[in-house]
């Protein structure tokens, strides 16, 4: 199994950066899943171990978990997306987390 690929964006780049690593998943992105993260990540702090939100994002291609957390007293996001296997897969997350880390 690869490594995590970890980094942030900002908080407000959450939803477009999951559904385009859903697409990239093979793997519908809808209403349902937004509303799941968006209360899943409400009171998460990346400085705490358990402070962590996971979701699975499983796809014809690729199932991804991915780890979601506020790093407060800020706008960013920290992200861990586990389970890129290939690496086309890699460095289209790490570009995402790049392209979304933009303010």
């Amino acid at each position: 199994m690869t490594e995590s690929i970890t980094g942030w964006i900002m908080g407000r780049n959450l939803r477009p950066f999951l559904e385009l690593l859903s697409h990239y998943a093979g793997c519908a992105f809808d209403q349902t899943d937004w509303d799941t993260i968006a209360l899943g990540v409400q009171d998460t702090d990346d400085e705490m171990l358990d402070g962590w939100y996971s979701y699975p994002l499983a796809g014809t291609i690729a199932t991804l978990e991915v780890g979601l957390a506020h790093s407060v007293g800020s706008e960013v996001m920290s992200v861990r997306v586990t389970g890129a296997e290939t690496p086309e897969l890699q460095i289209r997350a790490e570009t995402l987390l790049s392209a979304f880390a933009t303010v």
